[in-house]
C-alpha cells in the first residue's frame, strides 16, 4: 500500500489482522461506544458489513489494549507515539473475507467507503503535556483495495487512542456481527451490554429517537423489534433480555443467555411444586409482597436461574449450621441479600460468568 508524500510522516506504525482462530470476544471502550455509535446518545445506523470493520479493527490492537490506571506507563508511551504532532495516523490491514465472508467486492467497499465519511471532521485532544494535538477525518481514512484479498487504511490516533485506552469497557461476542446480519440488532446488543444488570426503562419516544426507530406504539416496538432482537440475542449472544411495557414506558432486563431453558413455562401454567415452594419461602423467610416481585418472577420463569437460586438456598443452610445458626436468623430482605450474594459467587464460577462477571440474574 503506497500513500502520497505528504501523508507517509504522519503514519507511526503499522496493524495486520492476526491469521487463524479468531477472538471469542473483545473489549468496547465504552468512550468509543458513546462518541462514535451512539453519539448525543442516538445509535448510528451503521451498516452490518461496517460493523465488521470496526470489531476486526478491534480485534487487531486487543492485546494493546489497556486501561490507564492499571498501566500508566503505556499511556505515556501512546502519548508519545501518537500524540505529538497533528494528524498522526497508523496504517491497518484487514482480510476482506471477513468483512463480507460471502466474498462480495461491493460489500467491502461500501463498508470502507462509509466508514471513511461517517463522523468525518476535526478532533482534539490535548496531550499528558498539556499540548493540543488535532486529527483531521474518520475512523478511517484513504482506504486501498487490493487485489491480494487485503484491504489497507488509515485509523486516526483520535479514534484509535479511544479504541485503546480504555478506562471502562465491556465484553461483546466477536462473532456478534456475523451470526446476526441485522445491524440494529447488533447496535442494540452493544448498548445492552452497558446497561446495569438490574435492567432500565426508555419511554417510546426515546427508544425510536435512540434506535432510529418509528413505532406508533409501545405494543408495536415491542413485538415488531424487541420480540426478533431477543430471539436473535438468544441464539447467537451471550446476553439477552426480558422487555415489558406499560403505557408508552418500556422495560428492558438483561440476563445470561445460558439461563435460558429451551422451554420457558407459562406463569399461568406453574406445576404445583414451583407455587408451593415460592409459599414456603415467602412465609418461612418473611417475603413481603414487593419482596416477593422480582424474586419469584426469575424463579418461576427461567429454569437454570431456579436451579442457582436453589443451589444459593443450599449454601446458606449449609454455612448457617456450620455457624450452629438457623437460616430463618434472615428475613425479609436479608435473606433475599444472602440468596443473592450466594448466587453471584456461584455464578461467577461457571463458564458464563468467567465471560460477563456481571450478568447474573438479580432476584431483589
Amino acid at each position: 500500500m503506497t500513500f502520497p508524500q505528504k501523508d507517509r510522516r504522519i503514519v507511526r506504525k503499522e496493524y495486520t489482522a492476526r491469521i487463524g482462530k479468531e477472538p471469542e470476544r473483545i473489549r468496547l471502550g465504552n468512550g468509543f461506544v458513546d462518541d462514535f455509535i451512539f453519539e448525543d446518545q442516538e445509535a448510528a445506523d451503521i451498516p452490518i458489513n461496517a460493523l465488521r470493520v470496526i470489531f476486526n479493527i478491534i480485534a487487531t490492537i486487543s492485546s494493546e489494549q489497556f486501561r490507564p490506571e492499571d498501566r500508566p506507563q503505556q499511556l505515556s508511551l501512546f502519548d508519545e507515539e501518537f500524540e505529538t504532532d497533528n494528524n498522526v495516523f497508523a496504517v491497518m490491514k484487514i482480510k476482506n473475507h471477513k468483512i463480507s465472508p460471502s466474498g462480495s467486492t461491493r460489500q467491502v467497499i461500501d463498508a470502507y467507503e462509509f466508514l471513511a465519511r461517517f463522523r468525518m471532521g476535526w478532533y482534539r485532544t490535548v496531550n499528558s503535556r498539556g499540548k493540543e494535538i488535532r486529527t483531521f477525518g474518520g475512523l478511517i481514512s484513504t482506504p486501498s483495495y487490493e487485489h491480494r484479498g487485503y484491504t489497507s487504511f488509515l485509523i486516526s490516533s483520535y479514534w484509535l487512542k479511544k479504541l485503546m485506552v480504555i478506562p471502562e469497557y465491556n465484553y461483546v461476542l466477536y462473532n456478534l456481527v456475523y451470526n446476526i446480519r441485522n445491524n440494529k440488532h447488533s447496535i442494540f446488543a452493544i448498548w445492552l451490554s452497558k446497561i446495569p444488570p438490574t435492567g432500565t426503562a426508555l419511554k417510546l419516544s426515546t427508544f425510536n429517537r435512540k434506535f432510529g426507530l418509528n413505532y406508533k406504539t409501545a405494543n408495536d416496538l415491542c413485538f415488531k423489534f424487541l420480540k426478533p432482537a431477543r430471539s436473535n440475542l438468544d441464539r447467537f449472544n451471550s446476553l439477552s433480555f426480558h422487555f415489558k411495557y406499560k403505557g408508552d414506558m418500556i422495560s428492558i432486563i438483561p440476563y445470561a443467555t445460558d439461563a435460558v431453558p429451551e422451554k420457558r413455562v407459562e406463569p399461568d401454567k406453574l406445576p404445583i411444586d414451583i407455587t408451593r415452594r415460592l409459599s414456603y419461602f415467602r412465609k418461612r423467610y418473611g417475603l413481603q409482597e414487593d419482596e416477593m416481585l422480582q424474586f419469584s418472577y426469575q424463579y418461576k420463569n427461567i429454569l437454570q436461574t431456579r436451579e442457582l437460586i436453589e443451589k444459593a438456598f443450599r449454601q446458606l443452610i449449609r454455612t448457617s449450621r456450620l455457624k450452629g445458626k438457623s437460616s430463618t436468623e434472615f428475613q425479609g430482605r436479608g435473606f433475599l441479600m444472602e440468596i443473592q450474594e450466594n448466587m453471584i459467587k456461584l455464578y461467577r464460577e461457571s463458564k458464563i460468568g468467567k465471560l460477563l462477571p456481571n450478568g447474573y440474574p438479580v432476584i431483589l
